[in-house]
Formats: structure tokens, sequence, C-alpha cells
């Protein structure tokens, strides 16, 4: 008997929905501190998952999911860099 392959699910920390990995939006701590949009999913960090949707990401803003998931404070101008981040990758 075969079975399938498994499918890496994560949760998104606006809506809270679990979705396929690669459905989802990386964000990531780096070693620096940094946060970045990890578009390929295999930098080097601890990670968060956002869905493509600029709702999600206030949904995290507002419940401070990101921050919890992070384990840091993010500041209001990288906020303002992750909406302008999703917004060239939802048109483009």
């Amino acid at each position: 008997m075969k079975t399938g392959k498994k499918i890496p699910m994560r949760q998104c920390t606006g809506c809270r929905e679990m979705r396929n990995k690669k459905e989802m939006l990386r964000v990531l701590r780096t070693p620096e501190d940094t946060i970045v949009l990890d578009t390929t999913g295999k930098k080097n960090g601890r990670g968060a998952y956002l869905c493509f949707s600029p709702e999600c990401l206030e949904k995290a803003r507002k419940n401070r999911g990101l921050e919890r998931s992070l384990k840091m404070a993010i500041p209001g101008e990288v906020w303002q860099t992750l909406k302008e981040e999703m917004e060239k990758l939802e048109k483009g």
C-alpha cells in the first residue's frame, strides 16, 4: 500500500487558518534581528506565515500574532514595508 506525499501545513498569523506552506508568505526574523519577506521559504531565521492578502497582514498587526511568532516587537516602518512588498507581490 502506497501512501501519498505529506503536504507541509502552516498556520496564518492573521486569520489563523491552516494552509499549504507553498500557498503562504513567510515573514522572517533574521539572526541580525531584521524582518524581511522570505519568498524562497528557505532562508535562515525564525519564520511566521501569512496568507497572500493585505487583510491577513492587518489582522496579524491588530492581534499581534506576527510579533508573538517572531518573538520581538515590530516597528511601524517595518509594517509599512511589509505592506508595500505584499502589494508588489499581489500585482506581479
